[in-house]
């Protein structure tokens, strides 16, 4: 659902929230729905395992079969075995370069779940409480100050003066200045960029300036973070 283009009011009552928040009943039970808001963790691969996958590929299997052949050749006739000493050597530098790469995305994943927040403030009943992030649930309201890194993807419900710094999600070195109005999609789009979206919060930015309130709309996985490490 495209929160950015409804009001706030429509937005909390698509997302069934109110501007005072969820109760702690309605939370846990969206909590156990929608699980945990954190990013999945890769799963771990020992080295040896890479390997092995990395030459379980066709046409590694291919290239493989065919130095047995080559060698088996070159024994038979007393050539030289120089063509199947150039085969293993782009087989093994495969193999290397696709667990480099491997070990890459597992490192960017890592980097993506340092960015989320440890704890944020949030409305429970009206009342402002402090919760561990990774406890937030679509529908929760987050209040967001200047120093606070946006905890999930999140609608804006208020804003007094509200910017926010979103590099890491589309490379915009000034801080966006964020309200809570409905945004229209131009004539021709079939959506609004992820950029101009100057109603939404996301997981992994940072409030540089004033405060504001957000009601979430996508947690762990769901969000536009989760999307990049699913991708990775």
């Amino acid at each position: 659902m495209n929160f950015y283009t409804q009001t706030a009011q429509e937005a909390l009552k698509g997302l069934d929230s109110a501007a005072d928040g969820l109760s702690d009943a309605q939370a846990q039970a969206r909590l156990a729905q929608h699980g945990p808001n954190k990013l999945a963790e890769a799963k771990k691969t020992p080295l040896w395992r890479r390997l092995l996958e990395q030459l379980a590929d066709p046409m590694i299997i291919i290239l493989l079969c065919a130095a047995a052949v080559s060698a088996v050749t070159a024994a038979l006739s007393g050539e030289s075995f120089a063509d199947v000493i150039i085969i293993l050597a782009v087989v093994c530098l495969n193999a290397v370069l696709g667990v480099y790469q491997e070990n890459k995305a597992e490192k960017a994943i890592e980097a993506l779940q340092q960015m989320t927040a440890a704890t944020s403030k949030v409305l429970r009943g009206g009342r402002q409480v402090t919760l561990k992030s990774e406890q937030l649930v679509p529908g929760d309201v987050v209040v967001l100050e200047a120093g606070d890194a946006v905890p999930a993807d999140a609608r804006v419900l208020e804003s007094a003066s509200l910017k926010v710094e979103e590099a890491a999600l589309t490379g915009e070195s000034v801080p966006v200045e964020k309200h809570a109005g409905a945004l229209a999609v131009a004539p021709g789009a079939k959506d609004v960029p992820l950029g101009d979206r100057r109603n939404m919060v996301y997981m992994g930015s940072t409030v540089v300036y004033g405060r504001g309130q957000a009601v979430v709309t996508g947690t762990g996985m769901h969000t536009e973070m989760g999307k990049i490490a699913t991708a990775l």
